[in-house]
């Protein structure tokens, strides 16, 4: 039998707390936009830190290598403009749907010639275009609040400089503090209190399944579990990729009338179980990612908590640090997408399209945008 180290629940704990300080905002706004209560927002981050805990621990024992899955945080924020305006139950027959598709993908063995139909570039441009408006959203809030997100503006600047890994969590700290000697805090309600997960029942249309539905499969998958899939080869790791993709998806069919809107394979977060600090030994790395499992247990359970804690917190903290912990993605999607000089004028118009807000039929710019986009690239290719 093999030894748990300190170094395996070390890696475990910082892959969990870079994920939920990076992004955990996004989900919060995501679930507003959809009009949650808060029972509805505690179910869904109980359903989120149990899928995730559930498929850390289970992949990652039965492969024995380091599998750490995590919500899809492009599709979160996705679903905040997605979601606007639907209702709860619209809202979870899109999360179904998603995971259906995902899970037909994963067990069919489809996945890789599936997203080949989709030019990454123009995938990278749908998603440059919809994470746009959270990197504007920093600069907008920042006259109002100029104390607060400057001194959060300096202090990422300065940890992506000397401390690229901790650069989220540090400016969230530093942000917290500044809220509270600031006096933004409203943390009179603050109190440990137990998630309890809530049954949300469905509805379907097609033009929310058209519209939200299909651009949250796309994003999810050529934005999570390919660079996931990537990690997982760049380390040595073999193992196949119709499980993993179809287990995740079956994991998002269960939770899914809970609030568990989407579970892919980490990249980022995945890497720090994988490095020679969780272990020198790469058969035994396997060990981090159910530590990392154990924390999302952890703060499954404790999901109401989270959602006070978030409510404490002034709008303007929450807008900046999702902001900047997006910032990466942005940068990346955008060069992504304009590295092809033949595919750029549809990536340029998918990029538009999708960050316009545009809306036509009840389907939102995502849809519009990718497809407007592939029309565009298949007319230059015909040219």
């Amino acid at each position: 039998m093999i030894a748990l180290r300190a170094s395996h629940v070390s890696a475990g704990f910082i892959s969990v707390l870079v994920g939920y300080t990076s992004s955990a905002a996004i989900v919060f706004q995501a679930a507003h936009a959809a009009g949650a209560t808060p029972a509805e927002i505690s179910s869904w981050l109980w359903a989120l830190g149990i899928g995730m805990g559930l498929t850390c621990i289970g992949l990652s024992l039965y492969f024995k290598e380091p599998i750490l899955t995590a919500w899809s945080t492009p599709g979160a924020a996705l679903l905040i403009t997605g979601l606007a305006g639907l209702s709860m139950s619209e809202a979870i027959g899109i999360f179904l749907f998603n995971s259906l598709l995902i899970t037909l993908a994963g067990f069919s063995g489809l996945f890789e010639r599936l997203m080949r139909y989709v030019p990454k570039t123009l995938a990278a441009a749908m998603l440059a275009g919809v994470l746009l408006r959270f990197g504007l959203d920093v600069f907008v809030v920042l006259p109002t609040q100029g104390g607060l997100v400057g001194v959060m503006l300096a202090s990422f600047l300065l940890a992506r400089r000397w401390l690229p890994l901790y650069a989220v969590p540090l400016t969230l700290f530093v942000g917290l503090v500044a809220a509270a000697l600031l006096g933004l805090l409203q943390a009179q309600h603050l109190q440990i209190t137990f998630a309890r997960p809530l049954w949300m029942s469905p509805t379907f249309s097609a033009a929310t399944l058209i519209g939200v539905g299909i651009p949250l499969f796309v994003v999810s998958m050529a934005s999570q579990n390919v660079p996931g899939l990537a990690v997982l080869r760049a380390n040595g790791y073999t193992t196949p990729a119709s499980p993993l993709i179809g287990f995740t998806g079956l994991t998002g069919l269960l939770l899914a009338p809970f609030g568990g809107f989407s579970f892919n394979l980490a990249a980022i977060t995945a890497a720090l179980c994988m490095s020679k600090d969780a272990d020198v030994e790469p058969k035994r790395r396997y060990l981090a990612a159910v530590c990392a499992g154990c924390f999302y247990l952890v703060i499954g359970v404790f999901g109401a908590t989270v959602v006070n804690l978030f409510a404490a917190f002034p709008q303007a903290l929450i807008v900046t640090i999702a902001g900047l912990a997006l910032l990466g993605t942005i940068g990346n999607g955008l060069a992504s997408a304009l590295h092809e000089e033949k595919e750029r004028d549809a990536a340029v118009i998918t990029f538009l399209v999708t960050a316009s807000g545009l809306s036509l039929f009840g389907i939102n710019s995502a849809f519009w945008g990718l497809a407007l986009g592939m029309v565009t690239a298949a007319l230059n290719r015909r040219t």
